[in-house]
């Protein structure tokens, strides 16, 4: 029974809320393990202590998880029970008042200008892997934009070459300005590489193709990017999430508004945007404490 609440649940989700696929698998992960820990309970039978014994569980043992990972878990949880509620399955939202774990605040992990232009450098060539992989990765930089926003582009969505139409969380859709650097990295990769690589699949409109002519994969980004790092020996490991977070960082480094920025990153609120100027403050008073003379 809970198993149908569920499906319909993500439907929800797909369909009314316009979640993403990725976005949708990622709660059905979340509740299959919750509904093994009920093992078969009726949604009316369900009660706090179930919730709050399953939060239990994910933080102890074995099978333990990150307090971050819990906290995630636990919010898809109370989204079914909400969902329950709604449709009034049941009489009241037991989850409603379970706590996630405090979360120690960690600050976006960015790369430095100098670090970002070598990992560029890296994609510097003619071969047609070296040009596509430097528009993704330019692009990427130039926009802040999200690996999966990046992936699902369509050759359209690159507005007169100048702005990008990005379709953010919930399909939300916003326009973001492509720098110089970026528009004549794409530029090269549609007139000389994107055509090789689209003749050797099946028509798709997708901005980026794998060399066999398919949409590329976030996975092929992921490696890309790696790889990018390792050619630069960057020493640090790095994310196509470290493209945003620099993006972020280095704007607001340069006087950009936080306002401006929460836009640009498709944010729904401000706070998360301000997380960068934390970064930026640290990078501050590092450089204070090494450069004044009575810093110490």
């Amino acid at each position: 029974m809970l198993d149908r609440h569920v499906h319909s649940y993500l439907r929800q989700l797909a369909i009314e809320r316009g979640l993403s696929q990725n976005t949708v698998e990622a709660y059905r992960r979340d509740l299959d393990r919750y509904l093994a820990s009920l093992s078969g309970t009726d949604a009316a039978a369900i009660t706090r202590e179930h919730v709050t014994s399953f939060l239990a569980l994910l933080l102890e043992g074995d099978t333990a998880v990150s307090k971050s990972s819990a906290a995630r878990m636990l919010s898809s949880v109370r989204g079914f029970h909400r969902f329950l509620l709604a449709e009034g399955v049941v009489p009241a939202d037991v989850a409603a008042d379970v706590k996630p774990p405090k979360l120690p605040m960690s600050l976006p992990k960015a790369i430095t200008i100098a670090q970002m232009q070598s990992v560029l450098d890296a994609t510097d060539g003619e071969e047609h892997q070296q040009l596509r992989d430097k528009a993704l990765l330019e692009l990427l930089y130039a926009t802040g934009a999200r690996i999966s926003e990046v992936v699902a582009l369509n050759v359209d969505d690159m507005l007169d070459g100048e702005v990008v139409r990005l379709f953010g969380k919930g399909n939300k859709q916003r326009v973001v300005p492509v720098g110089s650097y970026a528009r004549a990295a794409i530029e090269a990769y549609l007139v000389r590489v994107r055509p090789v690589f689209s003749a050797r699949g099946t028509a798709t409109p997708a901005l980026f193709l794998g060399s066999r002519g398919q949409r590329m994969s976030r996975q092929n980004a992921w490696i890309i990017i790696r790889a990018a790092a390792e050619r630069a020996h960057l020493g640090v490991e790095i994310s196509p999430h470290t493209f945003r977070h620099s993006f972020a960082t280095h704007l607001l480094a340069g006087g950009a508004d936080v306002r401006v920025v929460q836009e640009l990153l498709g944010h729904a609120s401000v706070s998360t945007t301000q997380i960068y100027t934390l970064v930026t403050a640290d990078s501050l008073r590092d450089m204070y404490s090494t450069a004044h003379p009575r810093a110490r």
